[in-house]
């Protein structure tokens, strides 16, 4: 049974000039498996964060279901833990006890000993040791979101969902936050559901990658499997070949073969050119022809045997 499924969900919004509904996505259906890292890229608007709080239990959505581990879900609950680009701390917390309040929420007949200890694991995990009682005004962006994917973490969801996690964060902090998420990740194994504008963060992070057409009536275009083996890091990521593969091909579709994306479009996609081949949703059909692939990833060996002999 899949763990994590996202059934035909469509979510309507009222019209800014009061007349109706618009359809922001529609028909979005997809599953993710236990213990997997599942990325979705889009561009602003069409819907990545709505989806995310559907699947969080803070939005309802106006058709279609979700389902966690078989239980359909309908409102929140601690076995989907959000981190949140604009941190959600609680101003007149400190950091331990941010991470405590969530601590004793799931865990409510521990005693004090036992949670602050548990709280101080996470804290020590995410390199906050000795900032435990400075409050998030003090905290600086990165270390304020280590105190949010500590929280998230502490909890040991079923689910932990990001959206946009790392948008405020320069790019220095975000790089080692990245880096620590990811080993908190490969340690729990939880499953993960992220939104993000980022795709080189997408491609570092995650398993697969959804792409999302642009909105309104936005769909869910192709899900873009990421074969690229871990650990991985920023450094010896880029060169891996298919990395620059992917991320040729997450460009070309961002920058114009997202609109509308359907089966019968992927074949004029721009993306085409970078010998991808993309995937329905669905994981049942090929869009591109195998011949054609091969003529394309020839075309990218004859390429790299240039390279390779250039002084």
């Amino acid at each position: 049974m899949t763990y994590l499924q996202i059934d035909r969900v469509t979510k309507f919004f009222p019209s800014h000039n009061g007349r109706g509904e618009v359809c922001i996505f529609r028909d979005i259906s997809f599953s993710i498996e236990k213990g997997e890292f599942v990325t979705m890229v889009g561009h602003s608007g069409c819907g990545k964060s709505t989806l995310l709080n559907i699947i969080a239990g803070l939005e309802a959505p106006s058709a279609g279901s979700v389902c966690l581990d078989g239980q359909r879900i309908d409102g929140p609950g601690l076995d989907r833990m959000v981190v949140f680009q604009n941190f959600a701390l609680m101003p007149w917390l400190n950091v331990f006890e941010n991470i405590e309040l969530a601590v004793r929420a799931a865990n409510p007949r521990w005693n004090g000993k036992q949670a602050a200890g548990y709280v101080q694991r996470y804290i020590d995990m995410v390199g906050l040791k000795g900032e435990e009682k400075k409050k998030p005004a003090a905290l600086s962006g990165g270390m304020r979101q280590r105190v949010g994917l500590a929280r998230a973490f502490s909890v040991k969801p079923k689910v932990l969902l990001l959206d946009e996690p790392f948008a405020q964060i320069d790019a220095l902090t975000r790089g080692v936050i990245q880096e620590e998420l990811v080993r908190m990740w490969m340690a729990m194994r939880n499953t993960v559901f992220m939104v993000t504008h980022d795709i080189d963060e997408a491609i570092l992070l995650s398993d697969r990658i959804a792409l999302m057409s642009d909105a309104p009536n936005a769909r869910l275009a192709e899900i873009v499997e990421v074969a690229i083996p871990r650990p991985r890091t920023r450094e010896t990521i880029v060169e891996e070949p298919e990395y620059s593969r992917i991320r040729r091909y997450l460009i070309a579709f961002l920058a114009g073969g997202s609109k509308k994306m359907t089966p019968s479009r992927a074949m004029e996609s721009p993306a085409l050119q970078f010998g991808f081949e993309p995937r329905r949703a669905d994981g049942n059909r090929r869009w591109v022809s195998r011949r054609l692939l091969r003529l394309f990833r020839s075309d990218f060996g004859r390429m790299d045997e240039a390279q390779q002999r250039e002084p």
